[in-house]
């Protein structure tokens, strides 16, 4: 039975026995066509797309900080720093598997914190409509839902959840759901300190 998160709620994952927490899947999955509504709707299409991207900040112990999100090409890896890969893209939203971030958990004691957070790189911000939900997986336990359930927003960014380190024997996993300007106000909100500049796919 999945576990879904209330905002601000904070859970650990639990290691299935004395291995690691293995290999963390983070999938990202939203409605891609947005209903238009009212009298000019009806002379045009009714429908547009919405583009969202997964992606997150890292910070390892060694100090070393970065993204990982298709726009810039920063898809990260799994086998090396900072342990953490994008597989791809989805432009359109209509890839039934979504968009899928994974975490290597057995690398747990290099990884401080993981902010994973979506934007909406093309169409109009509305969050409502995308309906976006975040499911974690990882060996031997329940999923964990974060259901992107707050959309009086009209900024294109929304920070979806904070894994930390807890005792290099666990991740906490807290359920965020903030929105920011764009990707320099939410790395100030939790103080990550990189340098932004734009960037293209």
């Amino acid at each position: 039975m999945a576990i879904n998160l209330t905002k601000g709620q904070k859970v650990n994952l639990r290691k299935s026995g004395d291995s690691g927490l293995g290999e963390i899947l983070i999938n990202l999955n939203w409605n891609a066509r947005i209903r238009k509504k009212g009298f000019f709707a009806s002379l045009f299409s009714n429908d547009s797309n919405i583009d969202l991207d997964l992606g997150c900040l890292y910070e390892l112990k060694s100090g070393k900080k970065g993204t990982v999100q298709a726009l810039g090409k920063a898809f990260g890896s799994l086998s090396r720093e900072p342990y953490v890969s994008l597989d791809g893209d989805d432009r359109t939203g209509e890839n039934l598997s979504g968009e899928n971030l994974r975490i290597d958990g057995n690398r747990i004691s290099q990884i401080k914190r993981v902010l994973v957070y979506t934007f909406i790189y093309e169409g109009v911000a509305n969050w409502q409509e995308a309906d976006a939900v975040v499911t974690i997986k990882y060996p031997g336990a329940e999923d964990i839902i974060v259901r992107l359930d707050e959309y009086n927003s009209s900024k294109r960014m929304c920070a979806l959840a904070l894994f930390e380190n807890v005792s290099d024997s666990t991740f906490s996993v807290q359920k965020l759901i903030q929105f920011f300007s764009g990707h320099s106000a939410m790395d100030g909100a939790f103080n990550w300190g990189l340098k932004w500049v734009p960037g293209r796919k």
